[in-house]
């Protein structure tokens, strides 16, 4: 279907909005969203602690890590709220 949408960009297997956000609420989206992130920081920190074998440089990283992750993911969304293509 994904697929369908982006090499023959098929106009019937798109929903509007109202039906979209039906399917999932807001609140939803950012849970998913927080424990999403929350997952991947636990991993770096894992992986920082294996490569370094510190962890208390391990968790420094996974803090840096956190936010400048959240930062980059801020502004992806902004560039690609700009564009117009598959919209």
């Amino acid at each position: 279907m994904i697929a369908d949408q982006l090499i023959l960009d098929k106009k019937t297997s798109k929903e509007d909005f109202t039906t979209d956000k039906k399917s999932e609420k807001p609140l939803r989206s950012i849970i998913k969203s927080i424990s999403w992130r929350i997952i991947g920081t636990i991993d770096t920190m894992i992986i920082s602690w294996l490569v370094t074998g510190e962890l208390k440089l391990a968790l420094s990283i996974g803090v840096v890590e956190l936010f400048t992750k959240m930062l980059l993911y801020f502004f992806h969304e902004r560039i690609w709220n700009s564009i117009s293509w598959g919209r």
